[in-house]
């Protein structure tokens, strides 16, 4: 209302409680345009940033030995903040010689030493299983990681959901009695790739549910160009970089096929590697490169070959001896900027290649042993390091990850993980974080609190969360408060009573029925046996009455049925003549007879 009564022409706002005014539309024509000074709005916009300025420096300066300062009068500060525009003005007195600042420290000295960027401050480790970890995957926001292995499970982890316990919220077996060889996640992150044991390929949607299964080829067709699908064992598979309905996988069959997600009846294109003598080599390892434009396949012969994706006859690249040869190439991974592939022999080598002078390496390095058919390696978000793993035999020594500047291929730090074979490393570049696969069933995760985002951090902080059993157990009363007190049910007053009491209740408790003692009622037989059959040899095993004496068994009742007759001598009493019985002889000495009198047993 104030600055409405300061405007000339402009009527007052109306005053609570009153109707608003109607104002005609003339009353607000004829007005001039306000101006404004731009110049004076500069200037004061200038002496602000000068000011704040002046409080940031106060605060470094605080930093500095008191002998360092070098103080000048007031005359010159104000002539250097307003000195000339082309020149870089610094407000304050100058700093002394040689001192910097601490964040230019820190950014300068992680330029000149890249071990300062490598997060392994801290660790987590998540137990997937007791056998290898064959197959890591992240998805592209690092919210949720995913462990296969030789034990057929796959397992999803949540690291937003997950406290300090680190248990998986899911684990599903999705290819049956296949190990798992590798899991990606599509680049938006909403379908997953499984590659097994077995020749069809699937894809899961982020909960586990299949979404499609590719075909199986027909193994009685000679050209593998014929067929839908693969007819042998897969080895690898990964996403298209840019297109997310399409996917890459290679077989046993000697093929590397391209598939699309809504078509699950046909591949969508066939490449077929070849060697120098135009016979069939079986791909070990598939990739794209980043721009999605090249496809990429190690061979079992130790090439390295690279098609065009549009034209899937002849090579666009090829090394024949890349690696040794009948050596399986386990890995092959472009780098960020797209000119430089590395590769993982089986000939327990690293090697990185320009892809524009394929002929040979520009580095290598050797000795590091590879006993996993996807033991792999990966390049540092920032393109200037590389990482892979190296396999150990049981009880000789530790899995370690091993660093190797990109441009001089210097070993420049390794890590200790456990001591069984480190197979599978990534990298992911938004978390910066390391996860590493090993062959004792763990998956770990290597993150520092200052370089590294989200993922382990969130659940590292998270404490376990209590399960209270009881809380199961006990049921709710409903009590009315005029309930005659016969009918009153008893409150229940603690829970550990209640669970004694419940522990007493054979019906509560399932008690198991106890063995009935005797001979056995309803239906049920006594403790000799659960079953009849057992009733009636224990029974058997427990008659020891002597029969040796067949006549004296017979005749052990005649004289007492003679004295007292009851059934059947009263009935015969005048027919039946006296019973006359063998006399009982002596038992002679059988040692003096013949052989052939002797009694045969």
């Amino acid at each position: 209302a104030s600055r409405a009564s300061v405007l000339p022409g402009r009527p007052a706002p109306p005053s609570p409680g009153r109707a608003a005014l109607t104002v005609p539309l003339s009353a607000f024509l004829g007005k001039k345009a306000r101006t404004f000074d731009l110049e004076a709005m500069f200037e004061q916009t200038r002496r602000t940033a000068v000011e704040r300025s002046r409080k940031v420096l106060g605060k470094k300066r605080a930093k500095i030995p008191k002998e360092f300062l070098k103080y000048e009068s007031e005359d010159t500060s104000v002539q250097s903040s307003a000195g000339d525009d082309d020149d870089e003005e610094f407000i304050g007195p100058p700093l002394p010689p040689g001192f910097k600042d601490s964040d230019d420290d820190d950014t300068e000295d992680e330029d000149n030493n890249p071990i300062k960027k490598i997060p392994d401050s801290h660790e987590i480790t998540l137990q997937h299983g007791t056998k290898t970890v064959s197959a890591l995957g992240l998805d592209p926001s690092g919210a949720r990681l995913i462990t296969g292995g030789y034990d057929y499970d796959v397992k999803f982890w949540d690291f937003a959901g997950m406290d300090a316990s680190l248990q998986a919220f899911r684990s599903l077996q999705p290819c049956e009695c296949h190990q798992i060889k590798s899991l990606q996640y599509s680049s938006t992150g909403d379908v997953i790739l499984v590659v097994s044991g077995n020749s069809q390929a699937k894809v899961l949607d982020r909960d586990g549910f299949p979404v499609m299964e590719c075909i199986k080829g027909d193994q009685y067709i000679v050209d593998m160009t014929n067929t839908k699908g693969h007819t042998a064992m897969l080895n690898s598979g990964c996403w298209h970089p840019k297109i997310k309905e399409e996917f890459l996988t290679c077989s046993n069959d000697g093929t590397v096929r391209t598939w699309d997600v809504n078509n699950e009846k046909k591949h969508k294109s066939v490449f077929k590697p070849r060697s120098a003598q135009g016979k069939r080599v079986i791909p070990t390892t598939c990739t794209y490169s980043r721009d999605g434009k090249l496809i990429a396949a190690g061979c079992q012969d130790g090439s390295i070959q690279i098609w065009d994706r549009n034209m899937s006859v002849h090579t666009k690249f090829h090394c024949r001896q890349a690696h040794a040869t009948g050596t399986d190439t386990s890995c092959l991974t472009f780098s960020y900027d797209g000119t430089a592939l590395a590769s993982r022999g089986g000939d327990d080598t690293l090697k990185i290649w320009d892809i524009r002078q394929f002929k040979k390496p520009l580095h290598s390095a050797e000795r590091l042993s590879s006993f996993f058919p996807m033991t792999d390696c990966c390049f540092s978000p920032d393109d200037k390091i590389l990482v892979t793993g190296t396999s150990v035999k049981k009880g000789g020594g530790s899995g370690k990850l091993f660093f190797f500047d990109r441009g001089t291929f210097q070993k420049l730090y390794e890590i200790e993980v456990t001591d069984a074979s480190v197979v599978r490393c990534l990298w992911h570049p938004k978390l910066n974080q390391i996860m590493v696969g090993t062959g004792n069933g763990l998956a770990k995760v290597y993150y520092d609190p200052v370089k590294s985002q989200r993922g382990a951090k969130l659940c590292v902080v998270k404490t376990k969360r209590k399960e209270r059993q009881a809380e199961t157990l006990t049921q709710d009363y409903i009590i009315t408060p005029h309930a005659l007190p016969m009918f009153r049910e008893p409150r229940q007053r603690s829970t550990r009573k209640q669970l004694e009491k419940d522990r007493l209740d054979p019906m509560k408790s399932h008690k198991p029925e106890p063995p009935v003692a005797g001979p056995g009622r309803g239906g049920r037989v006594g403790t000799h046996g659960g079953t009849l059959s057992s009733y009636i040899v224990k029974n058997i095993a427990l008659d020891k009455t002597d029969d040796s004496n067949p006549r004296e068994a017979i005749l052990r009742h005649a004289k007492e049925a003679e004295e007292n007759p009851y059934w059947v001598a009263p009935a015969y009493a005048k027919t039946q003549p006296k019973t006359v019985f063998a006399e009982v002889e002596p038992e002679d000495d059988e040692t003096d007879k013949p052989e052939w009198k002797k009694r045969k047993i």
